[in-house]
């Protein structure tokens, strides 16, 4: 895998950041915590494990992408940890750097997903279908198999998982991602149910229209103008940042608080199917 570790000193918070920590709690608090942060080299899971790093966390940024992740570590002190979360070889290898180096786990964050296409059902490609299902279906179980033994003997252990309104309804369109996010609520409702006897927290945050720099880029094949309109007169879209808030503000809520299940929209946004443009 190649995950040599990489720190840095940390990027000082500006006062005009919101704290992520719960009031009642102190940053300090959340030092010698340690997190997994899988989608790390972009958006949400970029923007998340900064949002940990503030709050005191040992973070481990996961993605295929190394030189962003150095950049990342360089930035934040985050540790890089290149991943491929389709390969089963990658992510054992990833367990046994973070066991090895710090001797427990208290947070798995499976922030890495996809779409591909907008095809309808009649026109769907086989490989984008697969490839969805791979990467936010069995990518996150494969990470969450890979460290449940070690959330479980923390005893505290904590998996959130990041889906989509996408997985709570669904759109003309979005058959394949569809399918993808609401097979992985499906898996984090039944993970809920089977861990609550470890002591495992399982949280799952829905964000609606987030404008991230990738996603709708490439769902639809690297067509900027494409991915430009589906934000078109959209006042005040999700941003990365505003999703990472809620993903470090319930990982640093006393464990005893289970968020459950977080859905996330902007104002535009009054329901999944209803967007406002102007």
């Amino acid at each position: 895998m190649g995950a040599a570790a990489a720190t840095a000193s940390v990027v000082p918070m500006t006062e005009q950041h919101r704290s992520t920590t719960p009031e009642g709690t102190r940053a300090g608090e959340h030092a010698g915590k340690v997190a997994v942060v899988t989608g790390a080299s972009t958006g949400i899971g970029e923007a998340t494990v900064r949002e940990l790093r503030r709050a005191g966390w040992t973070v481990y940024a996961v993605a295929r992408r190394a030189e962003r992740l150095e950049e990342l570590a360089r930035q934040t002190g985050a540790i890089a940890a290149p991943c491929d979360i389709t390969s089963d070889a990658d992510v054992d290898a990833l367990r046994g750097q973070v066991l090895e180096e710090q001797g427990r786990v208290d947070a798995l964050l499976n922030i890495s997903g996809g779409a591909r296409g907008t095809d309808w059902v009649a026109d769907a490609r086989t490989e984008d279908w697969e490839w969805m299902y791979q990467v936010n279906v069995i990518g996150t179980m494969r990470l969450t198999r890979a460290f449940l033994p070690a959330l479980r003997e923390n005893g505290e252990g904590t998996v959130l998982n990041l889906t989509s309104l996408a997985a709570h309804r669904t759109y003309e369109g979005g058959g394949g991602y569809n399918a993808a996010k609401f097979a992985e609520r499906a898996m984090t409702e039944a993970l809920r149910l089977e861990e609550a006897e470890h002591n495992v927290r399982v949280v799952e945050i829905a964000p609606g229209l987030v404008q991230t720099p990738e996603f709708s880029l490439n769902r639809l094949g690297g067509d900027e103008q494409a991915a430009e309109k589906v934000y078109a007169g959209v006042e005040k879209p999700l941003t990365s940042e505003d999703v990472a808030r809620v993903c470090a503000f319930a990982v640093n809520l006393p464990h005893h608080v289970d968020l459950d299940t977080v859905t996330i929209k902007p104002v535009a946004q009054a329901a999944p199917h209803k967007l406002l443009r102007r």
